[in-house]
Parts: structure tokens; C-alpha cells; sequence
């Protein structure tokens, strides 16, 4: 015991002894709570505000409002030349941008919804919020439309397995696998609008089997999650750490409000200085003569209200109260204790950040606590997340896409490949469809500060263009040949050329970093 992890024994006071989890495979750790996942996370994002709008900085900061490809074959591998690989690189990328972002055919959609980068935001939202992507194939033939390759994007609520059979060694999460976890094949079910809401059960539609591939390799069937262990079939929501809180910071929020609006009222009070036996004296007898106490009460209630309605003193236009002999007035408001809401709140939305893997300014929207450095060093934590996450994700879904467009590209013969090369597209395919793919740019904190350290990340041999505009989400090859162009428009113009050397002069200005409003006294 001496020897033990604390870890894994009572721990300190024996504190952990009823702490007993058990050790599952993933699988079975994710697919019983599947659907009950789903579904919560799908309520939060549709009505709880900082889980929308943490799919938002996802979607914003992993995408963009443009995902660029940057085609960059193999071209070592597949014996051509430099020169004729950035030949073709620019005919596949100028023929891949009229095609998949096309804003009024959207061909490439198969609801013909979507551009293609219309398609990568949902795959990162849909990412966030059940934990995977998925998309199938289709062959569609359209007039006004070239191609015939188009993705059906595919909900991965619709994915089950067919009237709801229980898991089995083969069939997990609606998808069928071999003896090694692969995929084979998937079952999307198609619900019958009308008859109920729940997508899985009974009676509910009909399941239809789309195999992963086809028996010459060509991709069918999409699905974009990352794994965490071997034999793991379908990933969980990424709010599943952080739902309990998410959920009740909303209850919170709500109770406060209403809190708030009971402490917005008041009640204006005339108290009277009568004791019990006077005033009851004074009702009985109000009536003389036999009357009841009803006629009584009247009366005075009457005399009272004649006495204030008469008693109109005002000075300089305001009126002064003028209360009946015995009469004091009280203005009754609730007790409005903050009872640490703020401090609560912020510690909840901190927990939700890091479980959600961004920064607690970016996911509060409040940065009047940080300075400069802190912000950047906040945003840089976030970007590289994030950057990762677009490497993963929607990267894959565009490699796959774009794999399945250009193969029908060259089988119609709209592109052709190079004639010096050794290998065809199938012998080949995975150095004839390398890609790269831009998204957004960094935020940039203060602009100068940014140029200064990319032109001496360059200057110094540690970067490149190419690096630094894709940081920036831009195409190096697009920015030089628009470069160009408006360096030959301003000679016809009669203009100078543009000063490059102005660049140099950046490191000449140093301006003092920013101080946090709350250190400044101590630093002067």
C-alpha cells in the first residue's frame, strides 16, 4: 500500500474509496449514451447561447468564409517535373474553384444548398456538436452541371442500426465492420416525415445500406471523427465534459433574471400608528346608530380617502404627502443580494472554455481583464487547437471530396495528366490527390505588431511567404500574380511602383507593450 498510487487507492482520508469506475472499451463507453448525447447537445447549441456560439468560433476560426485548396501533387513520387506539376497544379485548382464554389448551381451538393465551403462549416459544426461528420458519395446527372460527382451531406443522428438491433461484434452504431474495426459499410435511416420524431426506433423509415466503397476503391461513404482508442466506431459530442455545467449556468442565468426583475418592483405602504384595540374600537364604532361593522369600515375608508385626496401640498410643482394624523409612509422594495453570481458565472465559463478547448475571453466575449500579451498568448493556445482541428477535420472531408472530383475529372478527360508521368491516377492516388487547404486567417491583435514579426520571421530564413499568407488565409500564388498585375496597372497609370522598401522601416518603430489597466499604478 506504501508503494500504491494514491491515485488508485483510498487516497488522502480515504476520500476516494467510493470512487470505483469502471474500465470500458470506448465503444461501450460511448454507445449506450449515444443518442441521449445527441440529443442533449443538439438542444444546448439550439437554445443555449455560449454553446451556439461556441460552434460559431469553431466554424469561424477552423473554416472561414473560404476554403481554399491548394493542390500540391507528389510529383518526386510520380516522376514529373516541378515546372509541369505547378502547370497543372493551376489548371485543378482554377477548375475545382468554378466548380465547387459555385454560389448559384451548388452542384457539387447533392441538395444543391451548399458551395463547398459551405460544406466544411457544417462538417466543423456538426463536429462540434455530435462529435462527427458524415457524407455520401452520389452520382447525379444535371444539365448546366459538368460533373456528375455530388456529396449528400448526411446527419449522423440518421446513422443506426436498422429497427434498432442491439450492438453486435459486426454491427455497432448502424455501421458494419470487419474482424479489424474497419468500416464496410454504414445505415442511414430515411425517416418517415410525419409519423414521429424520433429518428431510430420502430416503424420509424427505412434504413438504407451504403457500402464504404465500391469494389474499385472509389469512396462512398464519408465519416470524419477523430478517434481516441482502437475499436472506436462513432465519437461523442464534444460538450459531453461540459454539459452538466453549460446546463445549469442557463438555469442560473434564468433565475437570476427573474430575480432581477422582482428586485426592479416596489410597493408604496401607508402604515398607521393605531394599536389593534383602537383601531378595532374605531371600526366598531364608526357606525352609530345599529349599523354594522361593514358600514363602518366604509365610512372610515372613505373619511381617510377624502383627507388624502384634499391634503394637495406641493412645492415648486412637487407634491408633499400630507398623511392622516397617525400615518406614516414606507416604501417597500426586496433584498437584492448579487450572492457572488458574477464570480460564479465566470469560474462556470472558464471550466466550459477549457473543456471546450478555446479561451475563456473568446467564449465570454470579455476581454477587459487582459492585456496585450495575455490576449495573444490566449489566441495563440486557441489557434493552434484550432489549426489542428483543421488538419483533421474538415481537411479530411475536403481530401475525400476532392478525391472523388477529380477522378471523374480525369476518367471524362477535362483534366489530363501529365504525359511524362510514370503512374496513372489509380496507381498513384494518393500522391495525384495531395492537397493542402487554407481557411482563415489569425487574428491579428495589432496589425503592426504581426507584420513586423512575419517580415522578420522571412527576412531571418525561419519562413516563408507561402506560410506566412496561409496564416494570414491567403494564397502566396494569388497574392504575387494580383501583385504583379496591379504593378503593371499602375505603370500604364503612370504611377509609381509601390514602395517595398517601407517594410524595412517597421523595425525601426518600438512601441511599448500594453500594460494591464490594473498594474499600471504599480508599475508607475
Amino acid at each position: 500500500m506504501a508503494s500504491a498510487f494514491r491515485g488508485a487507492s483510498g487516497g488522502f482520508g480515504n476520500q476516494l474509496s467510493d470512487w470505483m469506475p469502471t474500465l470500458k472499451t470506448a465503444d461501450a463507453g460511448i454507445l449506450p449514451d449515444l443518442q441521449m448525447g445527441s440529443a442533449r447537445a443538439d438542444d444546448l447549441v439550439k437554445n443555449h447561447g455560449y454553446a451556439s456560439g461556441a460552434v460559431q468560433l469553431h466554424v469561424d476560426n477552423i473554416v472561414g468564409s473560404h476554403f481554399r485548396l491548394s493542390y500540391k501533387p507528389n510529383w518526386r513520387s510520380l516522376g514529373i517535373s516541378e515546372q509541369d506539376s505547378r502547370a497543372m497544379a493551376a489548371d485543378v485548382e482554377s477548375a475545382w474553384k468554378e466548380h465547387a464554389e459555385d454560389p448559384v448551381g451548388c452542384y457539387l451538393d447533392a441538395e444543391r444548398k451548399r458551395t463547398f465551403t459551405m460544406m466544411a462549416r457544417e462538417v466543423v459544426a456538426t463536429h462540434v456538436n455530435l462529435g462527427e461528420a458524415m457524407a455520401s458519395a452520389e452520382w447525379i446527372s444535371r444539365s448546366g452541371s459538368l460533373f456528375k460527382t455530388a456529396i449528400k451531406m448526411v446527419s449522423p443522428k440518421r446513422v443506426s442500426n436498422p429497427l434498432g438491433v442491439p450492438d453486435s461484434e459486426r454491427l455497432r452504431g448502424g455501421v458494419e465492420q470487419d474482424r479489424y474495426s474497419s468500416a464496410i459499410a454504414y445505415h442511414v435511416l430515411n425517416p418517415r416525415y410525419g409519423i414521429g420524431e424520433s429518428l431510430n426506433g420502430f416503424n420509424s423509415g427505412g434504413w438504407r445500406r451504403v457500402p464504404r466503397e465500391t469494389r474499385w476503391g472509389r469512396q462512398q461513404f464519408i465519416h470524419i471523427f477523430e478517434p481516441r482508442e482502437d475499436g472506436q466506431t462513432r465519437a461523442a459530442t464534444q460538450f459531453m465534459a461540459v454539459m452538466e455545467q453549460l446546463f445549469m449556468i442557463d438555469k442560473l442565468q434564468m433565475t437570476k433574471l427573474q430575480n432581477a426583475v422582482v428586485s426592479a418592483m416596489y410597493a408604496a405602504v401607508i402604515e398607521s400608528e393605531l394599536d389593534s384595540q383602537t383601531a378595532h374600537d374605531m371600526i366598531l364604532g364608526a357606525s352609530t346608530g345599529g349599523g354594522n361593522v361593514q358600514q363602518g369600515l366604509t365610512n372610515m375608508l372613505a373619511f381617510s380617502g377624502q383627507f388624502h385626496q384634499g391634503a394637495n401640498v406641493k412645492m415648486n410643482g412637487v407634491k408633499i404627502p400630507h398623511l392622516f394624523p397617525g400615518e406614516s409612509l414606507n416604501l417597500k422594495t426586496p433584498g437584492n443580494a448579487d450572492n457572488g453570481f458574477a464570480d460564479l458565472e465566470s469560474a462556470i465559463l472558464r471550466y466550459t472554455a477549457a473543456g471546450m478547448n478555446m479561451s475563456y475571453e473568446q467564449l465570454a466575449r470579455d476581454y477587459s481583464k487582459v492585456n496585450y500579451s495575455s490576449a495573444r498568448a490566449s489566441m495563440m493556445e486557441s489557434w493552434r487547437y484550432f489549426i489542428g482541428r483543421r488538419k483533421v477535420i474538415p481537411a479530411r472531408f475536403g481530401a475525400s471530396v476532392f478525391s472523388l472530383w477529380f477522378e471523374e475529372a480525369i476518367q471524362r478527360g477535362y483534366l489530363t495528366l501529365p504525359r511524362k508521368a510514370k503512374y496513372n491516377f489509380y496507381e498513384r492516388k494518393s500522391a495525384w490527390c495531395n492537397t493542402e487547404w487554407i481557411g482563415t486567417g489569425r487574428l491579428a491583435i495589432d496589425g503592426l505588431k504581426e507584420v513586423k514579426e512575419a517580415v522578420l520571421r522571412i527576412e531571418s530564413g525561419l519562413s516563408t511567404y507561402e506560410k506566412e499568407l496561409a496564416t494570414m488565409g491567403e494564397d502566396y500564388q494569388e497574392v504575387f500574380s494580383q501583385q504583379v498585375r496591379e504593378a503593371e496597372e499602375r505603370k500604364t497609370a503612370g504611377l509609381p511602383p509601390p514602395s517595398w522598401a517601407q517594410v524595412t522601416r517597421f523595425n525601426e518603430t518600438v512601441e511599448p507593450e500594453e500594460q494591464n489597466p490594473q498594474t499600471q499604478g504599480k508599475a508607475a
